[in-house]
């Protein structure tokens, strides 16, 4: 059940965020301060916020925005953390040693309180958003992949690669990396919902996209000043972070579930 509500939800995001224009053609910068505040409507079905935007519009452009940096974190993350993790695992000895100790003195530090200490430093923008949750999310990548390299290599396989001659970059692109991927694809999954909340997390502090470009930590900050009087404005953004963080775990947790060999 749980499988088919995150992919569901995941679905539903990614058609939002690509097809949101057509969906919801109110631009979601076009102002109309007369009706500042306006609750839901039929016009307007999640209401107007505190300039007289469309929700509905700018939730869809919010969406666009979260998925861009979590597609870019976990990718550049992900072949950042394959690279280092497979040549640590693989290589072993000094190199082993170095990256292990590196990787551990980024995991001394909580990791949003580490982006929020990178972008303060780099200044509030997109892609330094998207740099600051690369700096620390490579981390978790490298340490899977370095275990399962570890196991990897010692297969028969790979020792009659090693044996005939074939060279230590053949036998990482060929044979143990590939045997990775699956769980990489989990890891994967499970990374786009930390970014989504990582982002709207920095956003909701000022650090992250600046208005008046959508985005869901944005909405969130700016519905505070009305909590009471118009409840709307942080109610939709909120439950917008909630549903795609659950979503993408979900999902994470199915791909975890169906790729387990000891789940079969």
């Amino acid at each position: 059940m749980t499988r088919r509500i995150g992919i569901g939800i995941v679905i539903f995001v990614a058609v939002a965020a690509v097809f949101g224009p057509w969906i919801v053609p109110d631009d979601p910068w076009a102002q109309n301060l007369p009706d500042r505040l306006v609750g839901p409507s039929w016009r307007h079905p999640l209401g107007l916020d505190e300039l007289g935007r469309d929700l509905l519009a700018r939730l869809f452009a919010g969406a666009r925005i979260s998925l861009s940096v979590g597609l870019a974190v976990v990718s550049v993350s992900a072949t950042i953390g394959i690279l280092v993790g497979s040549l640590a695992g693989y290589i072993g000895g000094r190199f082993d040693d170095i990256v292990g100790r590196v990787m551990d003195i980024l995991l001394a530090f909580p990791g949003i309180l580490l982006a929020i200490a990178l972008v303060a430093v780099l200044g509030p923008s997109l892609s330094n958003v998207v740099l600051a949750l690369v700096t620390i999310g490579w981390v978790s990548y490298a340490r899977l992949v370095r275990g399962q390299v570890l196991k990897v290599r010692e297969l028969d396989y790979v020792e009659a690669a090693r044996a005939l001659g074939a060279p230590a970059s053949r036998v990482l692109a060929r044979h143990v990396i590939p045997a990775t991927l699956s769980a990489v694809t989990v890891q994967a999954t499970l990374g786009m919902a930390g970014a989504i909340i990582a982002e709207a997390s920095l956003s909701f502090l000022g650090l992250g996209v600046q208005p008046p470009t959508p985005s869901w930590g944005t909405m969130l900050d700016a519905g505070r000043s009305h909590l009471f009087g118009a409840p709307h404005l942080t109610i939709v953004p909120g439950r917008a972070i909630a549903i795609g963080v659950l979503g993408f775990t979900f999902a994470g947790d199915a791909l975890r579930e169906r790729m387990d060999p000891r789940g079969n």
